[in-house]
Parts: structure tokens; C-alpha cells; sequence
């Protein structure tokens, strides 16, 4: 290819099906869940590193921009992050990627990448990707399949046609969304191969599929670009404009309509992680066929997976379980019950419960906080303040509040007032004053904060300047 691939990652999930450890305020493609201590978005970004390969567009949703920021930062990645103002499914996000893509490049030819897949191997998914990238640049828009390993109901399916000039490639006779047993099984035996979810086309192609096929999904992505506004390093899309956008995924949208279809057999192993069974299937196992993460003991059990966060998780004389313990829930389940995790978190959800979408840690941009005990006039956190973080300028009407310093040096301003407070000092904040923490030192600020007053929830606050620009 003459011209460089661009990447659209797209990184907007929220990966239920991996609660507890995933939830909507940090989901699995942010969290290190490979060996090497990365997050699978990560991941997904050095498999780019690549002179084939341009500056990614990433497109998230404004929750996640500061993560997505942090981690591209750790990497030493730089790259167009896009926020998008709701979630309206793969579509509306390729649609998005694919016109600023084409503002850059008339001619280019783009990947679109799931960001909370795990790739065995990085080199073959690149030259993978270049010999569909000249199959997307002559017309067709490329699919990666993978070879099935069992017959599988939680993947779609693509049924191979005619052959194309490169080696494993074809045109894509037909489409198969999620089957039953039964079909899948048939399915092995005609040589489909499943949909990974990773597309290769030009832009070009795309706008005139979309055009036919999802013209809404096409216009508000051009309006949502075109009155796009800066924030920070962030663009952020106009959201009148993108409300628009008809919520579809792209393979109804275009990919079981087009008559571009062309797929690409992958030489790569591939994992959507998308349930504690396929986390279980990548991770190396003991002789049990057990996979034991943090304090986790078993006796007796096989074919499990035990992953605990800090407290000792023991299990005894079960075999294909799932038991994942967090500093605030439980889950145990049979491995062939794992992909029912998502309805337990809308049970969850609809019952009110916090546990479905928060973490005890709730991340910041400046750093995290994490609850440690509440009361009903009474709130105690752990403040971590990353290096030169800094909270907003603020005040509260109805708690006051006393940090306690454990590690580090807080800079503390107090109406107006700027001090330094070290370790195992302390400072206190009445009600109504205007305060903001920030950590001028060189390594993490730990402070216990405990807060007292007639309310203590997070919306009792008025923010009077911010770095980070949040309202």
C-alpha cells in the first residue's frame, strides 16, 4: 500500500458480561487483563506500531476520554480521540472515523478494530491487515475470519464464495449472524469461518455503502463531524447532529446488505474476551485446568477460573466454575452459564443497585478516589492524586471536610490562601469554602478524606475552575 492504514479503534463499550471486574464507569478494555500489565485497548494500539499504519482515531464516549488519554499517553501513542455524545452501536462510530479518515485522505483505507480483543500474534495480524488493505483499495470491504475452534453460538459467521487473487481470500457469500447449536455445527463443516468484527475498506466505499444502505447513520455522522467542537485534545461531536444516527451495528447496517463483501482468512489466533469462558480459554492454566488469580485457592476443583482482587477466594470440589471476587461483590457462576452475566447486571440495574455500573474505585482524570466506609451524615474515601493533578477550584453546601496526608505533600488552597501539607498532617474545611488539592510533588498523593455533614453524595459540588475543563 502506498498510503499508510488508518485505524478506527473503537474503545465505547462497557463489556458487562466481565462483571464485576468490568462495570460502565471502567469496562474491560481498559483494564490489564493480559500478562504483560496492558489493557487489551492498549494492546490493541501496539499491534499498530507500524509504518503501514497511520495515527489512530480513536472514538470513545466522554466518561472514558481522560482513560483513553492516559493510557495512549503511557505508550507514548499520539492520535485524533473522538467522543461521542451517547452510544448508537458500531455504525454510527465507523461512520464517524470514516470522514475524518477521508478529511485527511481522499484515497485512505481504513481498519476498524474492536479495542477489547486479545491477538496471539501481533506480526501476522499486521501482514493480515496489509493484504486486505489492498483487497479494501480495489473495492471491497474486508472482513477478518477466523477459523472456528468449536461451534460456537456467540459468534457471527461468514460463508465463503468466490476466490479472490490472494491467498485465503474470497468474497463474502453470506453473512450468518449468532446461530443456534445446530447451525454452528453445519456451519464448521461448510468451512465458515467466524466474524472477528475487524473491517478493512476505503473510505470511499463506505460512504457510498452507507449512503445506500444507512443514509441516516451517514448524514448525522458528517453533520456530528462538521460542527465538531475542540475540547482540550479531545473533539468532541456536535450532539444534536449525532442523536440523529439511527443505533445499528455495522454488520446489519452494511456488511448483510453490500454486494463489496470480501473476507480475508486470519492467520492469527483471536479472542473477543467477551465472557469469564473465553478469559478463561486464553489464560495458562495448571494441571487442573485451572486458571488462580490473585489470593485464590482451590482443592479438588477443575476446569475453573478463581480471580480474586484482595480478599482469600477459596473453592472446594467444584469443577467448571467461574468465582470473581472484588472489593465490593461476588460473582459465582457455572462456566456454561458465563455469557448470562449481562442479563444478571441488567437484573441489577433495573433493582437499583450501584455494584451493576460503579467500582468502589471511581477513576479521575487527576487520579481515583475509593470509598471506604459511609454513614448517614458521615463519607471516608482514599484519595490517590497522581503527579502535578490537581482537583478542581470548589466548593460543597452541606459537608465539611478533614484530609489526613499519608503519603506525598498536598497542596492545599483554602479561600484564597495557598499551604503545604505533608505527610501525617492534616487540614480542615468548613462548609461553604472555596478549595482545591493538587499534588506538586514527584510521587502519588495518598490522603484518607473523611467528609461530615448533612449530605455526602458526589453532586454536592460547585466547581469554579477546572484544568480539565469539566462543567
Amino acid at each position: 500500500m502506498a498510503t499508510k492504514i488508518v485505524p478506527l479503534v473503537m474503545a465505547g463499550g462497557s463489556g458487562t458480561r466481565l462483571w464485576p471486574l468490568s462495570r460502565d464507569t471502567m469496562p474491560k478494555q481498559f483494564i490489564p487483563l493480559l500478562e504483560d500489565g496492558l489493557s487489551t485497548f492498549q494492546a490493541t494500539l501496539q499491534r499498530l506500531a507500524d509504518p503501514a499504519f497511520g495515527a489512530p482515531i480513536v472514538i470513545t464516549n466522554n466518561d472514558f476520554r481522560f482513560i483513553v488519554a492516559e493510557q495512549m499517553l503511557a505508550l507514548g501513542i499520539q492520535g485524533e480521540i473522538v467522543l461521542e455524545p451517547e452510544r448508537r452501536d458500531s455504525a454510527a462510530a465507523i461512520a464517524v472515523g470514516m470522514v475524518i479518515a477521508e478529511k485527511r485522505d481522499p484515497d485512505a483505507v481504513c481498519v476498524a478494530l474492536a479495542s477489547d480483543h486479545v491477538v496471539g500474534d501481533a506480526e501476522a495480524f499486521r501482514q493480515d491487515c496489509k493484504r486486505a488493505a489492498g483487497l479494501a483499495a480495489s473495492g471491497l470491504i474486508m472482513t477478518l475470519g477466523i477459523k472456528p475452534t468449536n461451534p460456537s453460538t456467540a459468534y457471527g459467521y461468514l460463508a465463503p464464495g468466490e476466490a479472490l487473487p490472494e491467498p485465503g481470500a474470497s468474497r463474502l457469500a453470506r453473512f450468518v449472524e449468532k446461530p443456534k447449536l445446530d447451525l454452528a455445527k453445519q456451519y464448521l463443516a461448510d468451512g465458515y469461518l467466524w466474524n472477528s468484527g475487524n473491517f478493512l475498506f476505503s473510505a470511499g466505499i463506505m460512504r457510498e455503502e452507507l449512503a445506500r444502505h444507512a443514509p441516516a447513520v451517514l448524514s448525522a455522522a458528517e453533520a456530528a463531524v462538521g460542527r465538531a467542537k475542540r475540547d482540550l485534545d479531545f473533539l468532541r461531536l456536535d450532539p444534536e447532529s449525532f442523536s440523529r444516527a439511527t443505533k445499528i451495528s455495522i454488520d446489519y447496517a452494511v456488511m448483510e446488505r453490500t454486494s463489496h463483501a470480501g473476507m480475508l482468512a486470519a492467520s492469527f489466533d483471536w479472542s473477543d474476551v467477551g465472557s469469564w469462558d473465553s478469559i478463561h480459554a486464553i489464560k495458562p492454566q495448571d494441571d487442573n485446568g485451572n486458571v488462580l488469580e490473585g489470593p485464590a485457592v482451590a482443592l479438588d476443583t477443575r476446569r475453573s477460573l478463581i480471580r480474586s482482587e484482595e480478599m482469600l477466594t477459596t473453592v472446594v470440589g467444584l469443577d467448571d466454575v467461574v468465582v470473581v471476587s472484588t472489593r465490593d461483590a461476588v460473582l459465582v457462576a457455572s462456566m456454561a452459564a458465563a455469557g448470562k452475566v449481562k442479563a444478571l447486571v441488567e437484573q441489577m440495574k433495573a433493582e437499583g443497585r450501584p455494584e451493576a455500573s460503579e467500582h468502589l474505585r471511581i477513576y479521575r482524570p487527576w487520579g481515583w478516589y475509593q470509598r471506604i466506609d459511609i454513614g448517614s451524615r458521615f463519607q471516608v474515601k482514599h484519595i490517590h492524586v497522581k503527579e502535578g493533578g490537581q482537583l478542581s477550584l470548589q466548593k460543597h453546601f452541606h459537608r465539611a471536610e478533614h484530609w489526613v496526608v499519608v503519603t506525598g505533600t498536598a497542596e492545599v488552597t483554602l479561600d484564597g490562601t495557598v499551604r503545604f501539607v505533608h505527610e501525617n498532617e492534616s487540614v480542615y474545611l468548613p462548609i461553604g469554602c472555596t478549595h482545591r488539592l493538587k499534588n506538586p510533588g514527584k510521587i502519588g498523593l495518598e490522603l484518607i478524606e473523611v467528609q461530615v455533614g448533612s449530605y455526602t453524595g458526589e453532586d454536592d459540588i460547585i466547581r469554579i475552575e477546572d484544568i480539565y475543563a469539566r462543567s
